[in-house]
């Protein structure tokens, strides 16, 4: 954990709250396990489920869909680095801007579902988000906008431990799909993203925020690589939130055709060549670019396992600062998916994913893209390798689970 003097320790935290976020510094530097089964202080208790995380892909759809009109690969694929990269901001510093600090996240429920759309210039982009697994935990999740021809999906699961501060290892990957626009028929171009790992900062302060460390990588079928390397503020110098990256011929690291670099909250400047030397040929600003709404169902129209509605009554006693409503109400929903989970088990079934299917092995053309930037699939820590199942969402209506309720 990061040194802090005892005037600094708890800053951020309300004063009838410094004692129980000292008690909750002190159990999560002494736990052993995944930190996502303890439970945190109500002060900094979300509101969100994980499954509405993943929205935070497609906050603009222009940016999104962008790589689809580029007819010269390289730069297809530079579009490609590019709107990953705007995604970070909403991703990782969305709740530390609303809120003032990091919050913890409600934890989705098996079959749990988040739905909804984006519409503007772009035409309409839809998302599809659902919690395969439960044990370990893991959302999975599509996003595609048919009048570009893109589509994202993917998975991903969280393993937190503590080691000075709370570290949180991301398993999964996405995949961004596109059929290039000078040829319709060719096969569809496969870009290959893993995810950064995280830790948080400011825990001592009572003031978390998400850093990102590490390196991830873009693997393109069409022979481009990009790498992300993440680096936060030091002990002397550097900038928090920070990063740089180059897009590179597969297997030609030093061959660097673009570069960028930035704060990842904040701006970027995108290169021709390597470094700093190269040509400036854009910027994006986090702060000021378009975020398109997200457009949801409204809370009578949803169904019983759509987030919002599931979690209506935690989500509003938490905002009121009601913790023993809070708490009645999760154990409503977690003893009720104890009791499906027990009834499943006892009859010899599986719980029906409404939008995704397990398989216990990647595609042989995963394998090829991974190969080149060591990532491996790991199916045994997210219940298997997740997809999207045209055929289910095709027949998939509401009530996705007639007759039940996550309240039992």
């Amino acid at each position: 954990m990061s040194s802090g003097s005892s005037k600094d320790e708890g800053g951020g935290v309300a004063p009838q709250n410094k004692g129980s976020w000292s008690s909750f510094l002190k159990s999560i530097a002494s736990f052993n396990g995944d930190l996502s089964s303890m439970t945190a202080p109500p002060f900094i208790l979300g509101t969100l489920s994980l499954t509405e995380f993943s929205a935070y892909w497609t906050q603009h759809p222009s940016v999104f869909v962008a790589p689809a009109a580029e007819k010269d690969p390289a730069k297809r694929a530079l579009l490609v680095l590019k709107w990953f990269l705007s995604t970070l901001k909403p991703s990782y510093s969305t709740r530390n801007d609303k809120y003032g600090s990091e919050k913890k996240p409600l934890n989705p429920f098996l079959g749990e579902l988040f739905l909804g759309k984006w519409e503007d210039e772009a035409g309409t982009t839809e998302l599809v988000s659902e919690q395969v697994s439960h044990h370990p935990p893991v959302t999975a999740y599509c996003i595609q906008n048919p009048k570009h021809g893109i589509k994202l999906e993917g998975y991903n699961g969280q393993k937190a431990s503590f080691s000075r501060t709370i570290h949180i290892k991301q398993i999964g990957h996405a995949l961004l799909t596109l059929t290039p626009p000078d040829n319709p028929s060719a096969p569809a171009e496969t870009y290959l993203i893993t995810l950064p790992n995280i830790h948080i900062e400011g825990l001592i302060y009572g003031k978390p925020f998400v850093e990102l460390n590490g390196c991830t990588y873009i693997s393109s079928s069409t022979g481009y690589t990009g790498k992300i390397d993440y680096s936060g503020k030091g002990w002397v110098s550097g900038k928090k939130n920070s990063f740089t990256a180059m897009l590179y011929p597969t297997g030609k690291e030093k061959d660097v055709l673009y570069s960028v670099d930035g704060q990842w909250p904040e701006s970027f400047t995108i290169r021709q060549g390597s470094g700093k030397h190269g040509t400036v040929i854009d910027t994006y600003n986090s702060r000021n670019a378009p975020i398109t709404p997200l457009i949801v169902p409204a809370l009578e129209q949803q169904d019983p396992w759509e987030a919002n509605k599931a979690w209506e009554k935690v989500i509003t006693a938490i905002t009121k600062g009601d913790m023993d409503t809070t708490n009645i109400e999760k154990s409503k929903i977690e003893n009720a998916q104890r009791e499906y989970r027990r009834r499943e088990q006892s009859e010899g079934r599986e719980w029906e994913r409404r939008f995704f299917t397990r398989s216990d092995k990647a595609e042989d053309w995963w394998e090829v893209l991974a190969k080149g930037v060591g990532e491996r699939i790991e199916a045994e820590k997210t219940g298997g390798v997740w997809r999207f199942d045209k055929a289910k969402a095709e027949t998939a209506r509401r009530p996705f689970h007639e007759g039940m309720s996550p309240t039992g």
